[in-house]
């Protein structure tokens, strides 16, 4: 990623971290984020977002930093041996209103963990329904939470929630954005070559900086409550110190990843249990309580006076397609990458290491610099990718090359203003609407899905570890689940 840049000289198509390679001739280019100005997170509860500073450009970059060698490569990926499939501890009828027969209140997020808990998020409070239990247990100011919201405190608001292992959660927030990423350790060595060391160059307050937003890891006590376990800190290698939130995994000095605004858990196959979260600037994949951030598709932007800026944009979209590839969907551009075996290795942009199948965007839809708002992206069981919008719709794409995606819109909807995609093992793809409810594609069929209360869908979660699986249809009225696809 960051010292990464260096690499950049000639030859590349596709651009990753802050930096990579291509197979055209490119300048190096510098992480620029308009998007910070034109769409602030959404908080789930809170003051609402101060309006954070215009982007500017950050320092130049190494020319020739030389390798970066790992030095705590962290966990290595385990091979699970996929579980015989139960039903689960939940009801096995086809569809479930959990609001309802559980008493879960208003709800933001959901999430499941590998005891099958049910986690609920909304603003300062995480919820917890165990198996037996006939409603959940709320907590309330764990965490980053605890001093509560604002922009002089530790989070402006929550956002997601992701499970983990059995007892265990993810939870996300969001904050402003820095007018520079840069921050200075106490030893004050100045980027690129840091070899010049001014200790007068170092801010206690800035400093604080690295604490704000970020995730919290969460655990479930004997007695249903919820309690901090760590406010995520440790890097995949060893990289400045190591209790200071999420900062750039090869260059401790760059807070880029400060707001978290998607998540999701690979339910199975090599890398099961791991999570991927989409924050203002990539993708951190996170192991236990072990982090690498971060990667992510970026187009560059020409700039006036010459050179270019590496454009990144909000990754809101992200999926795990049934062969373990990671999907990402940000405001302008379209990932895919097969994963580093190493958790150490994912911010690599070795082809040998992560293996990027697409950078892109879709042409048929909009220009390049045109932002296409990517809110959901899944392939289904038959090697199909789907994205979708929201503003522009439901998308069929397929990849031409690593460099060039083509889509085609896909009609039938009754709305373009979508929030969500399940791809389910029976081939259907579930869609969430803002307005008019689920739907769901069988084949060329769109359908709407009866049963569900709300016309928003907030959010779709789908648990193949279970049988019947369980689709899990969080929307403004509630959260229902869905069985049997």
């Amino acid at each position: 990623m960051r010292r990464l840049l260096g690499a950049w000289a000639v030859g590349a198509m596709v651009a990753w971290g802050c930096g990579s390679t291509t197979e055209e001739p490119r300048s190096p280019g510098v992480d620029e984020n308009p998007a910070r100005t034109e769409e602030p997170p959404p908080p789930v509860s809170g003051p609402p977002p101060v309006t954070p500073p215009p982007p500017v450009t950050e320092p130049p970059v190494d020319p020739d930093p030389g390798p970066v060698t790992p030095t705590d490569p962290g966990p290595t990926d385990p091979f699970p041996t996929e579980p015989e499939l139960t039903a689960g501890p939940w009801p096995d009828e086809p569809v479930v209103n959990y609001s309802s027969r559980y008493r879960l209140g208003d709800v933001r997020a959901v999430a499941v963990d590998e005891a099958y808990n049910i986690w609920l998020l909304n603003g300062d409070r995480i919820g917890v329904l165990r198996a037996g239990d006939t409603s959940p247990r709320w907590t309330s100011g764990v965490g980053q939470a605890a001093p509560g919201f604002g922009p002089d405190k530790l989070a402006m608001g929550s956002t997601v929630i992701c499970g983990g292992s059995a007892g265990r959660a993810y939870v996300g927030y969001y904050t402003y954005e820095l007018d520079s990423a840069f921050i200075y350790s106490p030893d004050g060595r100045n980027f690129p070559r840091y070899d010049d060391p001014d200790p007068t160059r170092f801010d206690p307050v800035r400093y604080q900086e690295y604490q704000k937003g970020d995730l919290d890891v969460v655990r479930l006590q004997p007695d249903g409550s919820v309690a901090l376990e760590t406010h995520l800190s440790r890097s995949a290698r060893s990289n400045g110190p190591q209790d200071i939130g999420i900062r750039n995994t090869n260059d401790h000095h760059f807070d880029e990843d400060r707001s978290v605004l998607s998540c999701t858990k690979v339910m199975r196959g090599k890398h099961r249990g791991q999570v991927y979260i989409g924050t203002n600037h990539g993708v951190t994949r996170i192991q236990g309580t072990v982090y690498n951030s971060h990667r992510h598709p970026v187009w560059f932007k020409p700039k006036p006076e010459g050179g270019v800026s590496q454009m990144a944009g909000y990754t809101y979209a992200l999926g795990i397609a049934p062969n373990g590839d990671v999907l990402i969907g940000n405001d302008w551009s379209i990932g895919v990458v097969t994963p580093s075996e190493n958790l150490a290795d994912w911010d690599s942009t070795s082809q040998a290491l992560n293996p990027e199948k697409l950078n892109s965007y879709l042409p048929e839809l909009n220009a390049e610099p045109e932002k296409d708002y990517w809110r959901g992206i899944q392939q289904t069981p038959d090697g199909r990718y789907f994205l979708a919008s929201k503003d522009y719709g439901l998308w069929e794409m397929t990849i031409a090359r690593r460099s060039e995606a083509h889509g085609t819109k896909v009609a039938g909807l009754p709305t373009d203003r979508l929030t969500s995609l399940a791809a389910t093992d029976d081939g259907s793809l579930f869609i969430g609407t803002e307005g008019f409810g689920l739907w769901r594609l069988e084949g060329q069929r769109l359908t709407h899905v009866k049963g569900v209360d709300g016309v928003v869908v907030r959010q779709l979660m789908y648990d193949p570890t279970v049988k019947p699986a369980m689709l899990y249809v969080l929307t403004n009225e509630g959260l229902t689940v869905i069985r049997g696809h």
